[in-house]
């Protein structure tokens, strides 16, 4: 199991945005196959599927030939700089209901390039051990939970679902729902279950968090969280006519459960600093294979 010190740690240094910036000036260089080869990907800190399959993609075009940088921003950013072609991709949204909002803003701006996991789930997580196994259960055993659910943050798409559907649907107004960050949250979670006390939070799986500590997510007998959701990938307007052959990879990547939790816990001891280079160098060494074919 990680340490407290580990998580705390992670919590503190995911909270920076970590920024890589490529040139903007002078005129774009060329990929080996003709493509655009400066690409630059926007990616969330902390939300360990979106920089799994960012910092995958960076180094896979990157072995191609490609010049690809992260940007860590919000989430909000991250759809309005993709609509206004400030970054080229967004690999990680959540559809139909967790950014379907972003979606009707700035959709028309926006190309759709493919779903690469469908088996997505927003969900309100509890210690495995705690006396409720339902969201239906949940307000009178309100006092159990410090009267308390800790979410993330308040621009998230599972922020709104929990304010606008779980809590009225299931009568929590009672409940305080705490929103700060995804760090903030992995942090108050480990150290309640340190500690031996109950707590609720705001998850989702794929989550590396699943294979640290001993959770349950709460049955939601109404589908107020909805049901499983496709991580779909976005790219700004004229992406498919700059890169057409790097368009065509992407769209063609798929990545079940299994696998992207493996890669989500191989990357982790970088969120303490950022830096992946060598942690996704030993992942795609273990499956190169697999990451071969990315690109065949």
């Amino acid at each position: 199991m990680r340490s407290t010190a580990r998580i705390l740690a992670t919590a503190a240094a995911a909270a920076l945005a970590l920024t890589a910036c490529s040139s903007s000036d002078g005129p774009a260089a060329e990929a080996p196959n003709g493509d655009r080869s400066e690409i630059t990907i926007a990616a969330v800190s902390g939300w360990d599927d979106v920089v799994a399959s960012s910092v995958l993609w960076q180094s896979v075009l990157n072995e191609q030939g490609y010049d690809v940088s992260v940007e860590y921003v919000d989430i909000a950013t991250a759809f309005v700089g993709l609509s206004a072609g400030d970054y080229d991709l967004y690999l990680g949204s959540w559809l139909p209901q967790t950014h379907g909002e972003y979606i009707e803003e700035y959709g028309d701006d926006l190309e759709e390039i493919g779903v690469w996991n469908d088996q997505a789930q927003n969900t309100i997580a509890v210690n495995a051990d705690a006396p409720v196994d339902s969201l239906a259960e949940l307000a009178e055993n309100a006092a159990a939970f410090d009267n308390r659910i800790v979410g993330i943050e308040a621009g998230a798409g599972i922020t709104r679902l929990t304010e606008e559907a779980v809590i009225p649907g299931y009568g929590l107004e009672d409940m305080e729902f705490v929103t700060s960050s995804t760090p903030a949250m992995l942090a108050e979670l480990q150290g309640a279950i340190d500690a031996g006390e109950n707590i609720a939070v705001t998850l989702w799986q794929p989550h590396w968090i699943y294979s640290e500590l001993d959770l349950k997510n709460l049955e939601d007998p109404d589908s107020a969280l909805g049901e499983a959701e496709s991580i779909t990938m976005f790219s700004r307007t004229g992406f498919a006519d700059d890169a057409p052959v790097a368009r065509g990879w992407l769209a063609d990547f798929e990545m079940d459960l299994h696998q992207l939790a493996g890669l989500q816990s191989a990357l982790q001891p970088g969120a303490e600093t950022g830096e992946y280079d060598d942690l996704i160098a030993g992942w795609i060494d273990e499956n190169r294979a697999w990451v071969d074919g990315l690109t065949a």
